[in-house]
């Protein structure tokens, strides 16, 4: 069985953007409105550019789909760009002047061409819409195992809320981000938000911020300690900072951790045998610091990751550069972009980390189809709340 992966393609004014999904169980029932509405929230917030007003992102399956479920082949699926010319001279024409903080110079170099567009067709945010795709079909897979994802804009500038998700209220919380203009569930903060963003455009400038996902009903034991490469709080860090812009990644506590003593930082335990049939198996915290993970593995609380978006490297106004060609000063060229994208960039990260749970369960409970992954994942949960097991027989005691 192929371990859960997905590849990306395509550019940001070419034809479409792809994605291919390998190592889906067969038998797994795609919700298409719900990954299209995933789609449709990565193209909203306030502060996006024009790009979006061209486009309305619908997911098409090329492959991998009969009658609305996986066959167990790899699933293609394709996002049509309606704003297409790529080949277009006039329309897309050379850039030479590179943008500080894009990708423009170092892919020129790399590539060996004074040409800049021929990398930022790639490097663009557009490609997040196949990665949105990839994410949303993850959680039709988690769905089915009441494990469920939240995200949300914390911050952008210095516009912070101070809003406690937690597994009681989350609902609360995603009809507050889903009225917000900024994906951010509190009104005072949203609002201040919108201003710092109205005047960033005036300025002709950009914001960054900060966004936050949680993941609930996880059980314990996703992940492994055993190798680096298959810590699951690793993988779910180079996924968000494999997204455009992001800067940093926190789980948890994060960064808080290096200003407390460890009786501070460390989630003590305690038994509940009233919540043995929950995905906590009846191992309950009174606080969630380590963001839901210990020693590469979940560990039955929500798993908690916080993400930094710069703010979009294009400037109405630009910044100093260089012609490739002459070498000589100039501003930096402008590409149509957005003010501020921190909105659209939690839904991103959202469907990232999610794509990662689903792609740890799969390597916990390894199957071709449905109906083998739920008898293994009944078996476990089943054998993991009748601890301790038999030792020598591995039979429940």
């Amino acid at each position: 069985m192929p371990r859960l992966d997905y590849q990306t393609a395509g550019e940001s004014h070419g034809p479409a953007v792809l994605c291919t999904v390998t190592g889906l169980p067969a038998g797994l029932t795609l919700d298409v409105d719900f990954i299209n509405a995933e789609l449709s929230r990565r193209q909203g917030g306030y502060g996006r550019g024009g790009r979006q007003r061209i486009e309305t992102d619908r997911v098409e399956f090329l492959s991998g789909v009969r009658q609305g479920h996986t066959i167990g082949s790899p699933l293609t699926m394709m996002v049509r760009n309606k704003d297409s010319r790529i080949d277009d001279a006039q329309k897309t024409p050379p850039v030479h002047r590179p943008r500080p903080g894009h990708a423009d110079l170092a892919g020129s170099v790399k590539w060996l061409t004074t040409d800049c567009r021929e990398t930022l067709e790639r490097a663009s945010a557009r490609e997040t819409a196949a990665r949105v795709a990839a994410g949303a079909v993850a959680r039709c897979l988690l769905r089915e195992y009441g494990i469920e994802s939240f995200g949300f804009v914390r911050s952008i500038l210095d516009a912070e809320t101070d809003v406690a998700v937690t597994p009681e209220n989350r609902r609360e919380m995603a009809a507050a981000r889903d009225a917000s203009e900024t994906y951010c569930p509190d009104a005072a903060a949203t609002e201040r938000q919108c201003e710092i963003i109205r005047q960033a455009k005036i300025d002709k400038d950009t914001v960054g911020g900060i966004v936050e996902t949680h993941v609930f009903g996880c059980p314990p034991g996703l992940g492994s300690c055993m190798d680096w490469r298959d810590k699951l709080d690793a993988r779910i860090a180079f996924a968000v900072m494999g997204i455009q812009a992001f800067k940093a990644v926190e789980i948890g506590l994060g960064r808080e951790c290096a200003r407390r003593i460890g009786s501070q930082v460390h989630d003590p335990i305690h038994f509940d045998p009233a919540k043995v049939g929950t995905s906590t198996l009846g191992f309950e915290r009174p606080t969630n610091n380590a963001g839901g993970t210990e020693g590469g593995m979940t560990n039955g609380q929500p798993v908690v990751v916080r993400g930094t978006m710069k703010p979009i490297s294009t400037l109405l106004r630009g910044l100093p550069s260089v012609n490739l060609n002459t070498k000589q000063p100039e501003q930096s060229q402008y590409e149509r972009s957005d003010i501020c994208a921190v909105s659209a960039a939690s839904v991103v990260m959202e469907n990232a980390v999610a794509f990662e749970i689903a792609r740890a369960l799969l390597d916990k409970f390894p199957a071709d189809s449905m109906t083998e992954l739920d008898a293994a994942f009944r078996t476990y949960m089943n054998l993991a709340r009748s601890l301790p097991l038999d030792p020598p027989t591995m039979t429940l005691a």
